[in-house]
């Protein structure tokens, strides 16, 4: 990492799920210890098998969590938007070092957190272990539904799950999403080839259920794709 938090970096961590509802005096402490850094594109935050001493919060940008097989293959099992953190459970598990690839998508920023303090700052908060708790289980939901769809749905369904979870709630029956990470990632992510996946967006033209420019796709109605994909 390469300096200390700036007003920016402070306000989104105090923003974060995990640490909204920090006393000052444990914010304080949490951010003597941390440091920032800004990623380029592709660039590697950490590789897997890399000593662990930190985790992670993304104030800009998103992050691609990968796996590499023994044959060498890399597969893109997460990412993790602003706001979010990662590689906290690591604390909890006695592993010293990382079991996963992390790589910016797009130029990103983060706060490192040392997990030594944060380690302390448990110790004497009951409300930070909950907290900390319920982050990592609603993480761990989702990805148990994210293995039941790869299990279960065809590649098109996948895809329009995928597409459906980057719609706000709320939002109209036409809404446009932009998609975040470059389609060969989220080809990875879904288990699928990309080329599987530019067919199955070129079907769902086809059906008139969307339009995809670069990017962006715009979806003509968002209960009808809902309805495609049951």
């Amino acid at each position: 990492m390469t300096s200390e938090p700036d007003k920016v970096d402070i306000e989104a961590l105090e923003k974060s799920f995990l640490f909204e509802e920090l006393p000052a005096d444990a914010r304080a402490a949490l951010l003597a210890g941390a440091r920032t850094a800004t990623l380029h594109d592709g660039e590697y935050l950490f590789r897997q098998g890399e000593a662990a001493s930190r985790f992670y919060v993304v104030v800009a940008g998103r992050i691609g969590i990968s796996r590499v097989s023994p044959a060498g293959d890399e597969k893109v099992v997460e990412i993790i938007n602003a706001g979010q953190s990662f590689a906290e459970a690591l604390m909890f598990m006695g592993m010293p070092r990382y079991p996963v690839n992390a790589r910016a998508i797009g130029t990103t920023r983060l706060i490192g957190l040392d997990n030594r303090v944060v380690g302390d700052l448990l110790r004497g908060s009951t409300a930070l272990c909950f907290r900390l708790m319920a982050n990592m289980s609603l993480r761990l939901h989702r990805l148990l539904g994210e293995v039941e769809a790869l299990t279960l749905q065809s590649a098109t369904g996948r895809i329009v799950d995928f597409l459906l979870g980057l719609v706000p709630e709320g939002s109209p029956g036409a809404t446009a999403v932009a998609l975040p990470a470059p389609k060969q990632l989220i080809a990875s992510r879904l288990s699928i080839k990309p080329e599987t996946l530019s067919r199955a967006l070129h079907e769902l033209v086809a059906q008139g259920l969307i339009a995809v420019d670069g990017s962006l796709v715009e979806i003509r109605d968002v209960d009808a794709l809902a309805r495609y994909a049951r």
